[in-house]
C-alpha cells in the first residue's frame, strides 16, 4: 500500500492534469465556436441584398453620425472650460 504522502502527491496530479484537460478544452470549444460564428456572419453578409446592405450601411451611419456629434459636444464643452480658466488665471 502506498504512503498517505504518495497519495496526496498522485491527487494533486490528477487534479492538475483534469484541470489542464478542463481549460484546454474550454479553449479549443470557445475557437470552434468563435469560427463558427465568423463564417456564418460572412455567409450571411455575402447572401444579403443589396437594399439589406444599404440599410445596414444607414444604420451603422447613423450611429457614427450619433457619436460624432456627441464628441463634437463634449470637446466644445471642454475648450469652454479650458476658457473659463484662462480668464480666470488672467484677472488674478
Amino acid at each position: 500500500m502506498s504512503t498517505p504522502q504518495a497519495q496526496a502527491v498522485r491527487r494533486w496530479i490528477l487534479t492538475g492534469a483534469i484541470t489542464a484537460i478542463t481549460v484546454t478544452g474550454a479553449i479549443y470549444g470557445a475557437g470552434l465556436k468563435s469560427k463558427q460564428e465568423f463564417k456564418q456572419e460572412r455567409k450571411r453578409v455575402l447572401e444579403a441584398t443589396p437594399e439589406d446592405m444599404i440599410a445596414q450601411l444607414q444604420v451603422a451611419r447613423s450611429e457614427l453620425v450619433n457619436k460624432k456629434s456627441e464628441l463634437e459636444r463634449k470637446i466644445a464643452r471642454f475648450t469652454e472650460r479650458q476658457q473659463e480658466k484662462e480668464r480666470g488665471s488672467d484677472t488674478k
